[in-house]
């Protein structure tokens, strides 16, 4: 087993790094190992409630210093994708938390409230990710916005996500919520699909041959990343297990405990 021709690493964030505002063991010496490497790495998190900044802050938090620049998440995603269809000013309901508000917001579009679109206030897209403060309110608009045309973009598909206690509903979730409610499947726009990939090879510099993908989850880290052409590296700290790979017939390139298990080998290895 060797890691050297892999020159740069996609990190999941999630039950990779962290359960949820508990670092996992290893962190810092994670880091510090990429950093000796002179690997070049870029997060990359389907997680759409914070922003980048905030992602910065957490880890300092944990004692690890890492740049927003380094920190691609699915709301950031999401909303160049819309930039990509619609302009400006054009009219957003969003599902979601601070993160994917912000990511919007930032792009220029209008955010329609639950209020207006109470009021008979029109929107071109609904755009829903995972938000712990989401009401039956918030998501019944969404749904009716949608049953009146709006086009419906998820985030990503997470059914769950790892916390301390376990595996808790994620985006998908409540991304299923408005699909039940109105018969229309959302495009998805983070893992598995190529764009957070892309996104984060161009920060890095990195290519598909000389790029791995590390993640906790067979069906959006993993098969996004065989997807992409790049080496999927499956560490067993978070969502699936050794079984799933087998059940699922998902083969990472790698598995690994934990990153703890990935800072050993690339110890051994400098």
């Amino acid at each position: 087993m060797t890691l050297a021709p892999i020159k740069n690493l996609i990190l999941d964030m999630d039950g990779v790094l962290w359960r949820g505002d508990t670092p996992l063991p290893g962190l810092a010496d994670f880091f510090a190992a990429l950093r000796r490497r002179e690997m070049g790495f870029a997060l990359a998190t389907n997680n759409a409630t914070k922003t980048a900044v905030m992602y910065t802050e957490k880890l300092a938090r944990f004692g690890v210093d890492v740049a927003p620049e380094h920190i691609v998440t699915s709301a950031e995603a999401t909303a160049a994708f819309l930039r990509q269809e619609y302009e400006v000013g054009t009219a957003v309901y969003v599902v979601g938390d601070k993160g994917l508000h912000d990511a919007v917001t930032a792009q220029g579009f209008t955010i329609i409230t639950p209020e207006q679109a109470k009021a008979g206030a029109q929107a071109a897209v609904v755009v829903a990710g995972f938000s712990r403060t989401a009401t039956y309110e918030i998501m019944a608009m969404g749904a009716h916005l949608i049953n009146q045309g709006a086009r419906y973009i998820g985030t990503n598909p997470d059914p769950s996500f790892p916390s301390e206690i376990g595996p808790l509903p994620g985006a998908g979730a409540l991304l299923a919520f408005i699909e039940t409610g109105t018969g229309v499947k959302p495009t998805i726009i983070g893992k598995p699909g190529p764009i957070m990939f892309q996104q984060a090879m161009r920060r890095m510099g990195g290519t598909p041959e000389n790029t791995a993908m590390v993640g906790d989850r067979l069906s959006t880290d993993i098969l996004g990343a065989k997807n992409a052409g790049l080496q999927a590296i499956l560490v067993l700290s978070g969502i699936s297990t050794r079984a799933d790979v087998a059940e699922q017939g998902i083969e990472p390139d790698f598995i690994f405990a934990d990153i703890g298990e990935i800072t050993a080998v690339l110890s051994q290895e400098a």
